[in-house]
């Protein structure tokens, strides 16, 4: 599965260049991250209930071309590499077939006291469905 998130720059997201500034960037892609678990039937917040959230470990991100005030963009993700605990979440800014920003997020699970923890039996049967839905 490729979930595609559109998005418009607004000027609050443009430095005095008149350029996305790039920590903007970090932001857009946890939205596009954000609506592809809530649109695979994912809670968060059911998941903060019973002492799990997803946690941003890791950020690898190449910025290749600038964006500019009043674009419109699409953020584009997919996951990967699903382990026990943790998972890879390959995305992408785009404008057009422009590819802005590439990055790759490791995303853990992690319990109340910070600890990682194993994803349960619910969640991962929806992982894996959107893992299998992107082959």
């Amino acid at each position: 599965m490729i979930h595609l998130w559109p998005l418009r720059v607004y000027y609050e997201d443009v430095d005095l260049a008149g350029i996305v500034y790039y920590a903007n960037y970090l932001k857009y892609l946890e939205r596009g991250r954000s609506e592809m678990v809530r649109e695979a039937g994912i809670s968060q917040l059911e998941m903060k209930a019973a002492g799990l959230v997803f946690a941003v470990r890791r950020v690898e991100a190449d910025y290749l071309k600038p964006a500019n005030y009043d674009d419109e963009l699409v953020v584009e993700t997919r996951l990967d590499r699903l382990k026990g605990a943790s998972f890879d979440m390959p995305q992408r800014v785009l404008r057009g077939d422009d590819v802005l920003l590439a990055a790759r997020i490791k995303v853990v699970i992690i319990d109340s006291q910070g600890r990682a923890a194993r994803l349960p039996a619910d969640i991962r049967a929806k992982v894996t469905a959107i893992t299998a839905s992107d082959s």
